[in-house]
């Protein structure tokens, strides 16, 4: 959470710097840093304790004594003068998808924006058309961009809910109070973002714990306290609640906490049709109102004659049916991943060497990962020309013949271009174990020429996977306009898979999407799309998509062995 919090000051830090005309040096070294303390595995804190802040990329000593500053008294002072020189509608402008630093300057300085919804009106009223520096459709696009922040409004990204949550589950687990403890509500689903979180506790003293959690070192406010319920508000605006809960009705708690809704109603109506009632406090016969369940949480699927359903699936999309009928799928779990193939080196805009890669790889327990650097039209992210890209495949084979595993597959992330051809020729992509096609421009062209885009990339005998298909960002950009049973239908025909990406700001194939992939005998494939060590364990994020969408191992593509991911490649190769 320090990473976190620190990281976003710096982003703030340069924000303001940028709308004030500051030095674009100072800047961008903000920027640097804010990326590399935001792409720490551990925390910053550590490297504070050991004295090695500034062997950190683009942290030099006036950085570092800004992150001890901030670990001692969980401000920085030079921020809290920084933002007294600009309104706080600047930067809460820089939240609208498309809308910079400079945009949000001229927009200020020549409306004098009040706020959102005073730019929203104003917008509407056509007063930003004319203003010089600012672009024809600027208006368009920020009216779009304030409606897409109003549909996400007060959720989080589910990396932090998850990290936030995880953090506060440890602290507790301390306390020799706690008996048993986890997530409950969205988070617990793994849903993609997360208004509040939900915690669920038995405890051998309730007040003990409740204490220990108001005490947090991460507490900013304290919401609600009580003898069994507390809530409090996180330095980074977290909410948090925190049940405390009989043992004896921990199960029944659980299951009507987690939700959702639709799955909690769906098995009111079976138990009332068994002559039972269920609610947060177990399970009861209507005549007598005697208990008869509510500890475990599989105790009340099995007295339902049913298997226990994973949260993941309780969405009432038709679990409930299939666990009666003892068809629920196998989810396929973490353990099954056998590889990762989407990474980048700092060939592109990676971070990590070809050792460390391996060496992070190794530690995963992985099989192989394919080195997927960025091909040459994305100049912005290193893009590697064909000579580069031929020095790479060298460099990787030389790296293999020394390395103990796992294997490093030679791949690319190719660009998908406007007319639906590839960034390399098919006598260069031939040369690669993995080929994975993206789409990195012309969002905003109509939903046919998209669409056309990926299947003749779908249909190139060497392209395996095309990469985050519909370019959503959470938050951030909608996605773009596809027909997506045609791209399916190209998928399985070709024997082509589709990527559900784990960064959490994408996720994307969605749950749902991904599940009439499955449905239609697509292959998909779990990856993280890392740039960094830390990226790597973003898998889980991508695993909570799979689950979502029902799908097994058998699925997956990255759940194959290697030699298994090779008759795959090598079958579309022969088509």
């Amino acid at each position: 959470m320090n990473n976190s919090m620190i990281s976003g000051i710096f982003s703030d830090i340069a924000d303001i710097l940028e709308i004030l005309g500051g030095n674009p040096f100072r800047i961008r070294a903000y920027r640097r840093a804010a990326q590399a303390i935001e792409n720490l595995s551990e925390d910053v804190s550590l490297h504070a304790e050991s004295n090695d802040l500034t062997k950190l990329p683009g942290i030099g000593e006036d950085l570092a004594s800004k992150i001890r500053e901030y670990l001692a008294t969980g401000n920085i002072s030079d921020y809290d003068k920084l933002k007294k020189k600009i309104k706080p509608v600047a930067l809460d402008m820089l939240s609208i998808p498309g809308v910079g630093p400079k945009t949000a300057k001229l927009l200020y300085d020549n409306l004098k924006v009040k706020s959102l919804e005073d730019l929203e009106c104003k917008a509407k009223a056509h007063k930003i058309r004319g203003i010089p520096g600012v672009k024809d459709k600027t208006e368009e696009n920020i009216l779009r961009g304030l409606d897409f922040l109003k549909k996400d409004a007060g959720r989080m990204h589910l990396d932090t809910a998850f990290t936030a949550a995880q953090y506060v589950i440890r602290e507790l687990k301390k306390s020799s109070q706690v008996i048993k403890i986890s997530p409950a509500g969205s988070l617990r689903r793994m849903k993609e973002t997360v208004r509040d979180i939900d915690i669920l506790v038995t405890a051998k003293r309730s007040r003990k714990i409740i204490d220990t959690f108001v005490s947090l070192p991460t507490v900013k406010s304290v919401v609600a306290k009580g003898p069994t319920k507390s809530s409090i508000v996180t330095g980074d605006n977290v909410r948090i609640d925190l049940r405390v809960v009989p043992p004896e009705s921990y199960g029944a708690a659980l299951m009507y906490f987690t939700g959702s809704r639709a799955h909690n109603i769906k098995m009111r109506h079976l138990a009332r049709k068994k002559g039972l009632k269920i609610n947060e406090y177990g399970v009861f016969r209507l005549k007598g109102n005697k208990k008869i369940a509510g500890k475990g949480e599989s105790g009340i699927y099995t007295l339902f004659q049913m298997p226990y359903i994973e949260p993941e699936l309780r969405e009432d999309a038709g679990e409930i049916d299939m666990a009666l009928e003892g068809k629920l799928p196998g989810l396929v779990r973490l353990k099954d991943i056998k590889g990762d193939i989407h990474v980048h080196t700092k060939e592109s805009d990676g971070h990590l060497s070809l050792k460390e890669i391996a060496e992070t790889g190794k530690r995963k327990g992985y099989g192989y990962i394919a080195i997927t650097d960025h091909s040459q039209s994305l100049r912005i992210a290193g893009g590697l020309s064909v000579k580069r890209l031929l020095k790479s495949i060298e460099r990787v084979r030389i790296f293999n013949k020394g390395s103990k595993g796992p294997m490093l597959l030679i791949g690319a992330e190719v660009d998908i271009l406007d007319d639906g051809s590839m960034d390399y020729s098919d006598e260069i992509l031939e040369k690669l174990d993995f080929v994975i096609g993206a789409v990195h421009s012309g969002f905003k062209q109509p939903e046919a020429k998209l669409t056309g885009r990926i299947i003749k990339a779908i249909r190139n005998r060497y392209v395996n996977l095309i990469a985050h298909p519909s370019g959503r960002l959470i938050g951030r950009r909608d996605a773009y306009e596809l027909d997506y049973e045609k791209i399916f239908k190209a998928a399985k025909d070709t024997g082509t898979a589709l990527e559900i990406n784990a960064d959490p700001k994408r996720l994307d194939l969605t749950d749902v999407r991904s599940r009439r992939a499955r449905e239609l005998g697509v292959k998909l494939a779990i990856c993280t799309d890392s740039h960094t060590e830390a990226h790597f364990d973003n898998m889980i994020y991508g695993l909570s998509v799979a689950r979502r969408g029902w799908l097994e191992k058998k699925d997956l593509l990255n759940c194959m062995p290697l030699k298994q991911l090779k008759r795959f490649v090598e079958s579309k190769r022969k088509n």
